[in-house]
C-alpha cells in the first residue's frame, strides 16, 4: 500500500517538474526582459546619418571599414540587437559544448550590454547571462529556472564586460564615434583602440583586410573569470568573417570568440546563424 502511494507521489512530482521545465515564464528571462527596457527607456534616439565628416578623424583602417561596409549615409544608431541562434557554446574549458540561444544588446551613449543564454543541459533548462550596466559587469547561471549554479561579479568583470563592448564595438559603428574610444594607428591593416568609462580603461587590437573587412580584435587585458570566480589572464580574440551584404550594409556573417591558453585554443562561442537590428 505504502509503497503504491510512494510510487504515485514520486510521478506526480516528475509530472510536475515536466510542466514546470515546459511553461513559458522565466524569472531569469524577466529580468532580463526588465533590464532591456529600463536601458531602451533611457536611451535618445539619434537623428542623424553617417558622414564622411565623421570618420576623418579615424586610421586609415577604420575608414575603410566604413567606406567598405556602405554605412556612409546611413542612419546612426542608439543601440543594438543581434539575435544569435543555435550557438555552439562552451561555459568554460571542461565542459561539453551546448547549442545556446543568444539575444544580446549593446547601447551606445553610456556603454552597457546585457546578454540571455538560453539552452537545456541533460534535457534540464539551464539559463543565464551577461551584464554590464552603469560600470557594473554580472555572469550569472540558473538551472532548471531556480536553482542558482554562479553569479560572479567584481573589478574584474567588470573590465572584462567593457572591453566586450570595444570587441563587438563594429557591428554597432555609433559606438566607434563616442569620446570613450581612443584610436591609435599601427599600420594600414591594424588599429590599437582604448575604450575608457566608469574609471575602466583597456585596450586591443583591430585587424582588418586590406578592402576594409574587420577580421579580429584580439587583447591581453580581458580578465578569463571562470564560474567559480577564479580568474586569469589569457589572451582572448573574436574572429568576424563570411561578409554578405544585408539591408545595403555588409556585415560579418560568421563569428568566433576564442580564449588563447598555453595548451591551445577554445573557441567558446561560434555562430553562423544571426541577425542584426539597430534603433536610431
Amino acid at each position: 500500500m505504502w509503497v503504491k502511494i510512494i510510487f504515485v507521489i514520486f510521478i506526480i512530482l516528475i509530472i510536475g517538474v515536466v510542466i514546470f521545465f515546459n511553461i513559458p515564464y522565466s524569472k531569469v528571462k524577466s529580468d532580463f526582459n526588465k533590464a532591456v527596457t529600463e536601458q531602451i527607456d533611457k536611451t535618445k534616439a539619434i537623428h542623424e546619418v553617417f558622414t564622411w565628416d565623421d570618420i576623418k578623424k579615424f586610421p586609415l583602417p577604420v575608414k575603410r571599414y566604413f567606406e567598405y561596409c556602405g554605412y556612409i549615409g546611413t542612419p546612426k544608431m542608439s543601440y543594438m540587437k543581434v539575435d544569435f541562434k543555435d550557438v555552439d557554446f562552451v561555459l568554460s574549458a571542461d565542459k561539453p559544448k551546448v547549442k545556446i540561444d543568444y539575444p544580446l544588446y549593446i547601447f551606445v551613449e553610456r556603454p552597457a550590454r546585457l546578454a540571455f543564454v538560453d539552452t537545456t543541459m541533460y534535457g534540464i533548462p539551464f539559463q543565464g547571462g551577461d551584464s554590464f550596466v552603469d560600470g557594473v559587469g554580472s555572469m550569472k547561471g540558473v538551472l532548471g529556472k531556480v536553482i542558482p549554479l554562479f553569479h560572479e561579479m567584481g573589478e574584474e568583470l567588470d573590465k572584462g564586460s567593457l572591453l566586450t563592448i570595444l570587441g563587438e564595438s563594429f557591428l554597432v559603428p555609433s559606438v566607434l564615434l563616442q569620446d570613450y574610444i581612443t584610436w591609435e594607428a599601427i599600420d594600414d591593416t591594424h588599429v590599437k583602440a582604448t575604450i575608457s568609462y566608469y574609471g575602466i580603461s583597456a585596450s586591443g587590437e583591430f585587424t582588418f583586410s586590406e578592402k576594409g573587412e574587420l577580421l579580429s580584435f584580439t587583447t591581453d587585458e580581458r580578465p578569463n573569470v571562470e564560474i567559480d570566480g577564479s580568474s586569469q589572464q589569457v589572451p582572448w580574440s573574436i574572429v568576424f568573417g563570411n561578409y554578405q551584404t544585408i539591408n545595403g550594409i555588409k556585415q560579418p556573417t560568421a563569428v568566433q570568440v576564442i580564449w588563447h591558453y598555453e595548451s591551445g585554443d577554445l573557441i567558446y562561442f561560434e555562430s553562423d546563424d544571426f541577425t542584426v537590428e539597430y534603433d536610431s
